[in-house]
């Protein structure tokens, strides 16, 4: 018995080694392991557990502010209270939808101009988020297998059988969440996206700020939005569309050019300039943004943000615009087409630049359309048709006439032509205006009254027919008349372009030879291409000036922002004046069709005489040109299955050029207004109304601002004066 417990007890001792030695080989295991990974591994696995990734992050800064001639503020920026939500790069979905349930609770943002912005494929993904046990059942096991458990196969077609009731389902509250996430999701990660920056209610601003520590990655900033100071009654910007657009941070960059802008360094949700100035002077305007240096750790949390250089506002833009001048055009076009439409439905549009000749510097640029929308008819800003859109020009175009017949040789100055009807074989009538003709008249006469045989004339001798026999064939080289009247006219900034400051010129219309050989003759007197009132702007200051051809210009200064936004920074750079070509003709022919031009206005029978009024010491040329009517009512028309009537085959575009005072120019004007009249219809002279009266308001201005000079000027000497009496009072 004692023998048997002896053994039983010797095997625990064995089986107990046993265990402590299987424990001691396990432990030496773990032991080697851990001294594996920590002293083989060990900085491996450290530099993966500290590792971070850097990121930098631009930072939009606001646009620089546009300005007109005197500093007078046209566009600004507008603070605005926004809330704002920067997403790592490891929140998914579930996090971000969860956070705009919290921000549904606080804000709102369920406007219609919010929910217009929900697609049905946004609807369709916050359906499947939201019903995750639907959306399973919309694809058996059986088509999973099918499609071999292909998530992106899955999804497609679990899309495809959404019904229309399962989105309607969505209440007005899920579709705000759906505003908010959708706003959450529309960026890049670690760049902050906009939720609302439009009327966000201090509450709101306040309650959001009070939270902040439960709504990670949402914040609250200040943003900002474009603000036009000058507007008409009508709710339309002065100078609106040359001023152009900007995107909204909703648009952010132009599809069409985002791979420009983002080579660039801009982010998809940037503001931009969309067209004309904003566009034109981007770089300009945008400024520089503020760049931040983010590292994140491996979880995707923001460990440490770094200012790596901040922003800058955009440089300030000044126009060489009038802003006042500008209003007063814009007025004047309004009165006066309205005036003209009362006699005349189809007048539907009226167009004025005004430049200084010597500078290229554009004063004012104004146009004004009319428009019918939800079949009422409103007056809208056209001031780009002065360079988008071109027109048969008339007699206006006659001083180039007569410069290119005296560098050709077709005429010199005194030529003398008489002036009556022109019959050709096979070619209508070519007569002037006076019935019978002007009889004896020279090339000064010619401008003077406007003729249109002496043009003929000289266009036949340019083409080498320089005698004329009534009821013979009218025989001249067109091809060589046309090249030679377009290459003259073309020094003056006729039927080119004026290389403005403005993207989307056009240089008007041309067929590279005319289909007969009347046509010849009809360019001298502007009847055949098309020209724009800019170009015609351009033309009439190059013979004010004389012979210079000077590049219009809108934008004047750049200037570094001031931070206040109130003063003026430090001029950067001058726009100054750029002289694209001198004209090869001599000053004294120059000054011959000066004189002309001066006749017109200021000598009995010239075609403005009277109608200008003389104390402004104008000069310039009148014109009237046939031409088809092409106004909205064509569309309407073709729209109706209407046939075009006849007459508006006849309708009549008045125009003018002109600067002013004549003996040393400083402004300079062209007017154009497309089918001004009808037929037989007596001229109602809505040129020569639009240009007396814009002549008056550039003066006025200028009297006006002469005399708060002197006033200023005065009010300084007083102060001086009085500064010193105080301080010769104290040093007795």
């Amino acid at each position: 018995m004692k023998k048997k417990k002896r053994k039983k007890r010797s095997h625990i001792p064995f089986r107990m080694n046993m265990l402590f030695f299987v424990v001691f080989v396990l432990f030496s295991i773990l032991v080697l392991r851990l001294g594996i990974v920590q002293i083989v591994y060990g900085q491996d696995y450290k530099k993966e557990l500290e590792q971070t990734e850097d990121q930098t992050i631009n930072t939009s800064v606001p646009r620089g502010r546009i300005l007109d001639r005197n500093y007078k503020l046209i566009v600004g920026n507008k603070p605005l209270k926004a809330i704002t939500y920067t997403r790592t790069t490891k929140d998914d979905s579930k996090k971000m939808l969860s956070i705009a349930r919290t921000l549904a609770a606080i804000i709102k943002k369920d406007s219609d101009s919010d929910l217009k912005q929900i697609t049905e494929r946004d609807k369709k993904d916050y359906w499947l988020q939201t019903h995750p046990d639907e959306a399973k059942k919309l694809v058996s096991k059986k088509e999973q297998t099918k499609l071999k458990n292909n998530s992106d196969k899955i999804y497609a077609l679990q899309l495809k059988r959404i019904t229309k009731d399962d989105l309607d389902s969505l209440t007005k509250q899920d579709l705000e969440v759906l505003a908010i996430y959708r706003e959450m999701s529309s960026g890049y990660a670690l760049s902050p996206q906009i939720i609302k920056n439009q009327n966000v209610s201090n509450k709101e601003y306040a309650i959001v700020s009070e939270n902040l520590t439960s709504l990670p990655g949402v914040d609250i900033k200040t943003d900002w939005d474009r603000y036009y100071v000058f507007k008409e009654s009508n709710g339309d910007s002065v100078l609106g569309s040359v001023l152009g657009g900007v995107t909204s941070e909703k648009e952010g960059l132009p599809s069409d050019k985002e791979q420009y802008y983002t080579a660039r360094g801009y982010s998809r949700n940037d503001r931009v300039g969309t067209s004309y100035l904003e566009q034109e002077y981007e770089d300009v305007l945008s400024g520089e943004k503020e760049k931040v240096k983010t590292k994140t750790d491996k979880s995707g949390n923001v460990v440490k943000s770094t200012v790596v250089s901040k922003g800058k506002q955009g440089d300030d833009l000044v126009l060489s615009v009038d802003i006042e001048l500008q209003k007063q055009a814009e007025k004047i076009l309004t009165d006066e087409l309205k005036a003209a439409r009362a006699s005349n439905p189809l007048v539907d549009r009226a167009f004025v630049t005004v430049m200084n000749p010597n500078t290229g510097e554009v004063l004012a640029m104004a146009g004004k359309q009319f428009k019918t929308k939800n079949g009422s008819v409103k007056v809208a800003d056209f001031a780009l048709g002065n360079m988008t859109t071109s027109y048969p020009m008339g007699s206006a175009v006659k001083g180039a006439t007569v410069l290119t017949g005296y560098q050709t040789g077709a005429i010199s100055p005194g030529t003398i032509f008489t002036d009556t009807p022109l019959h050709f074989r096979g070619t209508s009538v070519k007569k002037s205006w006076v019935n019978g003709g002007m009889g004896s008249i020279n090339d000064l006469t010619a401008l003077q009254r406007s003729s249109n045989v002496y043009m003929f004339r000289l266009a036949m001798n340019l083409g080498g027919q320089r005698s004329y026999v009534p009821n013979s064939t009218l025989d001249i080289n067109k091809m060589k008349a046309i090249r030679q009247f377009r290459k003259y006219f073309a020094e003056f900034g006729l039927g080119v372009k004026t290389g403005i400051d403005l993207p989307g010129e056009v240089s008007g219309f041309q067929t590279e030879v005319p289909p007969n050989s009347g046509n010849v003759l009809d360019f001298a007197i502007g009847q055949f291409d098309t020209y724009t009132p800019l170009q015609l702007a351009q033309y009439v200051s190059t013979i004010a000036n004389g012979g210079y051809r000077v590049q219009p210009h809108i934008a004047k200064e750049i200037r570094k922002p001031s931070g206040d936004g109130k003063t003026l920074g430090a001029v950067e750079k001058e726009i100054g004046t750029t002289v694209l070509n001198k004209v090869d003709m001599s000053q004294s022919e120059i000054d011959r069709v000066k004189e002309g031009f001066y006749r017109v206005v200021n000598v009995p029978r010239g075609t403005a005489y009277g109608r200008i009024d003389s104390s402004l010491k104008a000069a310039g040329k009148t014109g009237t040109a046939q031409a088809i009517y092409g106004g909205e009512k064509v569309e309407q028309y073709a729209a109706a299955g209407k046939t075009r009537p006849a007459l508006w085959s006849e309708a009549w575009n008045s125009t003018f050029v002109g600067y002013a005072p004549y003996d040393h120019p400083e402004v300079a004007i062209s007017v154009v207004v497309p089918w001004s009249y009808m037929g037989s219809a007596s001229d109602p002279h809505t040129n020569l109304q639009i240009a007396n009266r814009v002549f008056k308001a550039y003066f006025n201005l200028k009297k006006k601002e002469t005399n708060q000079n002197a006033n200023a000027a005065e009010q300084t000497i007083q102060n001086l004066s009085q500064a010193k009496k105080s301080q010769s009072g104290s040093d007795e």
